[in-house]
């Protein structure tokens, strides 16, 4: 089981603004609060963001090696739909909007979104079909 994330950031605020609203929106509660960081634990999982005095860029590349993107379960499209609608109002905007939601392919249906930061995250419906 996964024990925590812990993602480097350029600036806490907008990252607090832009992962705290989606992780509680996906049932995380703030957990750890310092003056770099904050948390959000789901179960014995947690997430952190942090702006450390050791960044040697001024920003995420999710192109270049390291972490491309992080993928959550959402309970169904609907789920999926409203959150996409949201989003923008907390950093967040649509990629792929011309394939949105199957840019994944048919048999999912997802949403990919990137913060200001450029820090990707993907929202997958666990039941696709929408029926349950």
């Amino acid at each position: 089981m996964l024990h925590h994330i812990e993602l480097w950031v350029p600036d806490l605020e907008r990252a607090t603004v832009s992962f705290g609203w989606l992780l509680e929106a996906l049932g995380h509660t703030p957990f750890q609060s310092w003056s770099n960081g904050r948390s959000w634990r789901l179960g014995a999982t947690y997430l952190v963001v942090e702006q450390s005095p050791a960044l040697t860029a001024g920003e995420h590349d999710r192109c270049r090696p390291g972490l491309n993107h992080l993928a959550f379960h959402v309970e169904d499209p609907g789920t999926v739909d409203a959150l996409v609608a949201e989003a923008p109002q907390h950093g967040w905007s649509l990629m792929f909007p011309d394939r949105h939601p199957h840019a994944g392919g048919e048999q999912a249906y997802a949403a990919y979104l990137e913060n200001a930061d450029g820090f990707e995250v993907e929202l997958v419906a666990i039941d696709a079909s929408g029926q349950g």
